[in-house]
């Protein structure tokens, strides 16, 4: 409970109190305790053995019905990129609450899966469990965790074009978090305003807000929200020629060794020193960001460094190599519903030359990746409900998918499902 506190308080000195609590605990007491800081409260400062010692008590979920233990092993796990190992035991946990259980957990478990399949790519899932979270949440009176589905909901509605939307969240939560003190969930804010203004290539703006979280240089103390917003500070500074402040977060990333928490964050390091790099030298370093190990579980970073590799290849001149990744970022940000960014990706793209019409017809192509993955599901021949239980999620919500699935395919009925979708197109579910 302490480690929440001065989380959401999001103050120094709250942390000093923390670990002064922690040093008068006698060895082998409150293990769990003992996960959370070494791991949620800094991940910076987690050890190697502390990050092998979550792998392995994550891995041990797949045997825990104990919502209290799962909860909080996938706690510990939130800020270095474990949310999709805790995905089945979480969705253990959601159904659990469904059912008349541990209806807390429930909502938290919830508001944790839609920022696991927010990370995957998977946005209408994130975006219709982000909202059964807070529903939940407001229902039972919970008004501080409902914030938490709230900022999943205002990154999705930014990120897809829907300022408005955005800003009268993030707005909303700063009114709601500043007489309580609760400086986290105006980072929460300010990191969905940065990332929205991104998008929208107002890069100024971006800048602003991605620094309210942090100082460019530096990546503060018990920098969680400074971490997820790290790329884009150095995104919005390189735009907004602040190039003296890019290098110095840059810097910051690569002195911490952010790379070694998790994929993603050895590849928005690398991306980060490359985007701040010479011109003779930036090319190899975004080849080698792009080479790091299962970045494909990161389908938004990966084509937000395409988009930058590509953009300095223009300038460099290389066009044929440019249209390649511009091409593969443009095709990802139109899978995803990310208008704004798919508009920056055809913009530089056009300004290389290329001629690339945009589908507008319906189709297999106007899919959404959930959407492919439930409407191949629901190909074979299963039911709604145990298409939910493959996917952890509820009949409700496969119900509300082939609804809009039809209607882009054409076809009125599942069983014109299989023709609909083409047999060569290299789609599927997702192991």
């Amino acid at each position: 409970m302490l480690a929440l506190v001065c989380h959401y308080a999001a103050r120094p000195d709250y942390w000093v109190a923390f670990d002064d609590a922690m040093a008068r605990l006698p060895p082998g007491v409150a293990p769990e305790a003992r996960l959370l800081a070494d791991t949620f409260a800094d991940p910076l400062t987690a050890s190697d053995r502390a990050l092998t010692d979550l792998d392995d008590e994550i891995r041990k979920l797949r045997d825990v019905d104990d919502a209290v233990v799962i909860m909080r092993c996938a706690i510990a796990g939130f800020y270095t990129d474990r949310l999709i190992d805790c995905r089945e035991p979480l969705a253990r946990v959601v159904q659990d609450g469904r059912e008349g259980g541990a209806v807390r957990s429930a909502m938290t478990a919830l508001a944790m899966i839609a920022f696991g399949e927010l990370h995957a790519g998977h946005w209408d899932e994130a975006q219709q469990l982000a909202a059964e979270s807070t529903e939940l949440c407001e229902e039972r009176g919970y008004r501080l965790m409902a914030w938490t589905g709230r900022y999943a909901t205002a990154l999705i509605a930014g990120n897809r074009g829907d300022r408005q939307t955005c800003r009268e969240i993030c707005q909303a939560m700063i009114e709601w978090a500043t007489p309580r003190q609760v400086g986290h969930l105006r980072e929460f804010a300010h990191h969905a305003l940065a990332q929205t203004a991104l998008g929208a290539g107002d890069f100024e703006e971006s800048y602003r807000n991605a620094t309210a979280i942090s100082p460019a240089g530096t990546l503060g103390s018990h920098p969680t929200q400074a971490l997820w917003a790290a790329l884009d500070l150095i995104d919005a500074a390189v735009h907004a020629g602040r190039n003296d402040e890019a290098r110095a977060h840059a810097g910051a990333m690569r002195d911490a060794n952010l790379g070694r928490l998790s994929a993603r964050f050895a590849l928005i390091t690398s991306a980060a020193t490359a985007m701040v790099a010479a011109d003779d030298e930036a090319p190899d370093l975004f080849v080698r960001a792009l080479a790091t190990p299962t970045i494909e579980e990161w389908p938004f970073e990966v084509a937000r460094v395409r988009l930058a590799y590509g953009e300095r290849l223009r300038r460099l001149r290389r066009i044929r190599e440019a249209r390649s990744q511009l091409e593969a970022a443009l095709e990802c940000f139109e899978r995803l519903g990310a208008d704004p960014w798919s508009r920056r990706a055809a913009t530089e793209l056009r300004a290389t030359g290329a001629n690339r019409q945009r589908a507008t017809g319906g189709g297999e192509a106007s899919l959404t990746l959930q959407e492919r993955e439930i409407a191949m599901l629901a190909a074979t021949g299963l039911t709604n409900r145990q298409i939910a239980v493959q996917l952890y999620v509820s009949p409700r919500t496969v119900s509300a998918h082939l609804y809009r699935i039809f209607p882009k395919l054409g076809i009125t009925s599942r069983a014109a499902l299989r023709d609909a979708l083409s047999p060569t197109s290299g789609g599927g579910p997702a192991p």
